[in-house]
């Protein structure tokens, strides 16, 4: 391997990030001992071996420009990985420690990952856990995530995608419900049924439901009056106070099941599930506390 940097290239660009999280020369000058003139002269080096700019300067302030923002994201990660592949070696690392930072469905948040929070802050108290909940998808270098939880992962290139779990599907529908419309014996019954939609946010497009029928996979888009987005619960909630028939993960509903404020339908036809997958960027360091986190829901996720 050929060497890409010498010393002052790579304080160039830790003076660069220094620049970019205070918002001036000034600021990052002060932290990092050294004059302003310094961290502006060595900024410049770094625009002219690029060969674009990557702040827009006035008399009065800096401002990162686009291409300025995206180096500094990449940046910031890679020294962030020196420095703990630096600790890990030096031995002053002996338990995972830092922040991590975590997208996660709201659905499988609230029944999977939130509950098992405590107990992993129990085990690794060094680590300090940012729990995002929301279905939309995010940009792992921009917006400085360590992992996700997606169903249905995207491959990229760019990912790591790890299993978690198969989560079995189930029909369900209220008493109430149940006792107004009749019971479904079919899925061609489903005809004649209200049938509560769940619409992917970002695309509008309709989850279709999945059924095992004598063998064969089916996926059928029932036709209803009633949908929600962006939050299945809102499905179960509907379902829950008679609206009519809705397929979810039975993870979500066992409760109520047991309960008797939900009733399974269609059973014969049950069996199917979604994957969800855990992802996270790709690099030869992976931080110790991703790596704990991982083995941590692997150990105690069901398979």
């Amino acid at each position: 391997m050929q060497r890409q940097f010498d010393d002052l290239q790579l304080g160039s660009i830790e003076l660069f990030c220094l620049a970019a999280e205070a918002g001036s020369f000034t600021a990052a000058a002060l932290v990092a001992g050294v004059t302003p003139a310094a961290v502006s002269r060595s900024v410049s080096r770094m625009e002219e071996r690029l060969g674009v700019r990557l702040f827009a300067r006035t008399t009065r302030s800096v401002k990162m420009t686009d291409s300025g923002r995206r180096y500094y994201e990449e940046c910031r990660q890679a020294l962030a990985q020196l420095v703990e592949a630096q600790r890990e070696v030096m031995g002053q690392q002996q338990e995972p420690s830092g922040t991590l930072r975590i997208s996660i469905p709201t659905t499988y948040a609230h029944h999977r990952i939130l509950p098992l929070l405590p107990a992993f802050r129990e085990r690794f108290p060094a680590v300090k856990v940012e729990s995002h909940i929301s279905n939309r998808n995010i940009d792992f270098v921009g917006e400085g995530y360590d992992m996700a939880i997606r169903v249905r992962a995207i491959p990229d290139s760019g990912l790591i995608a790890r299993h978690l779990e198969d989560a079995a599907l189930v029909m369900i529908a209220s008493p109430a419900y149940l006792k107004r419309a009749g019971i479904p014996q079919t899925l061609d019954d489903l005809a004649q049924h209200e049938c509560i939609q769940y619409e992917l946010p970002s695309s509008g497009r309709r989850i279709a439901w999945l059924f095992n029928d004598d063998g064969e996979q089916r996926e059928i888009l029932a036709e209803g009056n009633l949908s929600c987005s962006d939050d299945v619960l809102g499905g179960v909630t509907l379902a829950r106070h008679g609206a009519g028939l809705f397929q979810t993960y039975r993870f979500i509903v066992e409760n109520e099941l047991a309960d008797g404020s939900l009733v399974e339908v269609l059973k014969p036809y049950g069996g199917r599930s979604r994957p969800f997958t855990l992802l996270y960027p790709q690099s030869r360091h992976v931080p110790l506390r991703l790596r704990a986190f991982i083995d941590f829901l692997v150990e105690h996720l069901p398979r």
